[in-house]
């Protein structure tokens, strides 16, 4: 994962998105290796479900589900992401206006706290894998500012 602020591009810590609510973490890819990490966080925090989501060039309509997350949003419950294949980009909007850019890859987990201010987009190659844990799918429709 790399992260930096969209200003300058100085890089960003654990430290530093710790502060704005967002955890971020490496996991194995192979299930044994990150299913148990999963399972904690669901037991920890309360997630009900978990699913898999996949985006790709093939998808016919790629463009219209890519729109709900490329403009700023939040969402009543926490965005949690485990980053299987491809990859992408969240931008994440701090309380005081900064906004801070994650690229996310394979074994990367990201979860962004409900409320928080962000937006979501796919690299070049419009690709990504992931796990997502939700403590009700219904909490996830996007409010956007």
């Amino acid at each position: 994962m790399q992260a930096y602020f969209l200003e300058n591009n100085a890089p960003v810590d654990n430290e530093a998105l710790r502060a704005v609510g967002v955890l971020a973490e490496t996991l194995p890819i192979e299930p044994s290796g990150h299913q148990p990490r999963l399972d904690e966080l669901m037991h920890e925090r309360g997630y009900a479900t978990q699913d898999e989501v996949q985006l790709s060039p093939e998808m016919d309509n790629l463009e219209s589900i890519c729109a709900k997350f490329i403009d700023e949003h939040l969402h009543e419950d926490d965005e949690v992401r485990f980053v299987l294949a491809g990859a992408g980009i969240f931008d994440i909007r701090s309380q005081d206006d900064v906004w801070m850019r994650l690229e996310v890859g394979p074994g990367d987990l990201i979860i962004v706290p409900k409320g928080l201010h962000h937006r979501f987009m796919l690299t070049e190659a419009k690709h990504i894998h992931c796990v997502r844990l939700f403590k009700d799918p219904a909490g996830w429709v996007p409010v956007y500012r």
